[in-house]
């Protein structure tokens, strides 16, 4: 059986199809450009694809809410030709089959509890930090929905005594993807993130607040693994930083075999960056067990 992957981001479509055991068939990437021009490429890739239901993991904010009027529509985005645009409902107008949906991260944190390093375990949590920030939240065996989806990118962080950086975020001036996201770390420093490979005061400066996040997230979802993905994650001497780090901040509070092997807590995303394409798939084969 064929399901369909469209995990859609705010800067590249990535279309897939794989099978239920989520080895990936083949794939494509589009730009991100406007729904009108965007929409058709989708629609025809996926034409005669003979797949069984499609999943869509996507940017946002989006309704998740099936009761809502809007769901399935990416709603309050800053990325202003997607404001308010029904992107499962023209999707599944046109291919006629089941359309899972939820978060980016969301499709992450389900793929790596499907088939990566979250498997088997029934409470995690999977965070991205690139362009941005987003936490996907895998509890109790199924993704966390609420209000709205979780938007942990946007915990707010003490600062630094040392930083007078002003952030990136246009909401908050001390959250998370204002202050440790890919463009933060590039306009604080004037350069991009691979390029400050060797400057340890960026990275300890990093490790500062991804800890002080993940000791909230710790403290309130409780989950018995983290997955830290996205590219800036790529480099990986934030990982020692970062364990060290929030060992500090708990300070013993926290004592659970978890946290006293941290190395195994704090970990990698752990399918070569498939995660959300997975995710996508897993969706779709959800969505057509529920119909």
């Amino acid at each position: 059986m064929l399901f369909g992957a469209l995990e859609a981001g705010g800067t590249k479509m990535v279309l897939a199809v794989g099978n239920e055991n989520g080895e990936i068939m083949e794939r494509v990437s589009i730009p991100t450009e406007t729904p009108s021009i965007t929409i058709p490429k989708i629609i025809d890739y996926f034409k005669g694809k003979k797949i069984a239901a499609l999943g869509i993991a996507s940017f946002g904010p989006v309704d998740l809410d099936k009761k809502s009027k809007t769901y399935g529509y990416i709603t309050s985005t800053p990325k202003l030709a997607w404001v308010n645009f029904d992107l499962v409902g023209n999707i599944k107008n046109a291919l006629s089959v089941p359309i899972g949906f939820d978060t980016d991260v969301n499709g992450s944190a389900l793929g790596e509890a499907t088939w990566g390093s979250t498997k088997g375990i029934d409470s995690s949590i999977y965070i991205t930090i690139g362009t941005g920030v987003g936490v996907g939240v895998y509890q109790n065996g199924r993704l966390l929905h609420g209000m709205l989806h979780p938007e942990g990118g946007h915990v707010l962080l003490s600062k630094h005594p040392e930083d007078n950086f002003e952030g990136v975020c246009p909401y908050h001036p001390n959250c998370l993807e204002g202050l440790a996201s890919g463009p933060s770390i590039e306009k604080r420093w004037g350069k991009k993130a691979i390029e400050l490979k060797d400057e340890p005061k960026v990275w300890e400066l990093e490790a500062y607040y991804i800890a002080q996040a993940l000791v909230d997230y710790i403290l309130t979802l409780s989950p018995h693994r983290i997955i830290l993905g996205g590219g800036v994650m790529h480099q990986e001497q934030l990982f020692p930083l970062i364990r060290s780090k929030v060992t500090e901040l708990l300070n013993g509070y926290v004592r659970t075999s978890q946290i006293n092997d941290i190395g195994n807590y704090i970990v990698p995303a752990a399918l070569n960056d498939n995660q959300g394409i997975m995710g996508c798939i897993q969706l779709a084969k959800m969505e057509l067990q529920n119909q």
